[in-house]
């Protein structure tokens, strides 16, 4: 059994206030975590994403498209979807980095992430993120989908990550569950 590169928790990636949730990740190695902005658009989004944002057949989506660096390498490539209803007009749908994080605005306009489930698969990469991550095509990626829903239950943001998989630690899913009397149960993913 190798030991892990790190571990990383989601929470700063979904809590208000964490700063550059990245950028702290990769600071705690004594890397540096940068990301580019690659662009910002609206567009109907593939059936899956606008199931998961509750669009409806024709709904729209902002979608903010980043890549991810460490020490100026390309590990990753992030998408982040948000329902046209509550992006337009916000820093969500402006082509700019945005103080504080998609996460800050989210909870601005009253919408923190309360319910949060994500699920991994992998695949090999397209001909484009190979361009972006500068891999080969016998590289393949580890596809993270996070869907974050407001406390009554909306969805709010629906992120799509592929990871270098050399590059990555892989996923480790930590759970604790409610006690009776307790809160409603929760998960949180580290990846190890």
């Amino acid at each position: 059994m190798t030991t892990p590169r790190w571990t990383s928790t989601s929470d700063p990636y979904v809590t208000p206030g964490a700063g550059d949730a990245w950028a702290n990740e990769a600071a705690a190695r004594g890397r540096t975590g940068t990301q580019q902005l690659l662009g910002v658009e609206t567009l109907t989004p593939e059936t899956p994403i606008r199931t998961a944002l509750a669009l409806g057949e024709e709904g729209q989506a902002v979608v903010r498209r980043r890549l991810i660096l460490e020490d100026d390498q390309p590990v990753e490539l992030a998408d982040s979807y948000y329902p046209f209803w509550l992006a337009s007009g916000t820093p969500l749908a402006e082509n700019r980095k945005i103080r504080g994080g998609a996460i800050a605005v989210l909870a601005q306009l009253g919408h923190t992430a309360a319910t949060i489930t994500e699920h991994i698969t992998a695949r090999q990469p397209t001909e484009a993120q190979r361009t972006l991550l500068d891999i080969g095509a016998d590289e393949p990626l580890l596809v993270m989908r996070r869907l974050s829903r407001n406390t009554d239950g909306t969805p709010v943001e629906y992120v799509v990550t592929h990871t270098v998989s050399r590059l990555s630690p892989g996923f480790t899913y930590s759970y604790s569950g409610s006690t009776p009397g307790g809160s409603a149960p929760c998960s949180a993913a580290v990846r190890t």
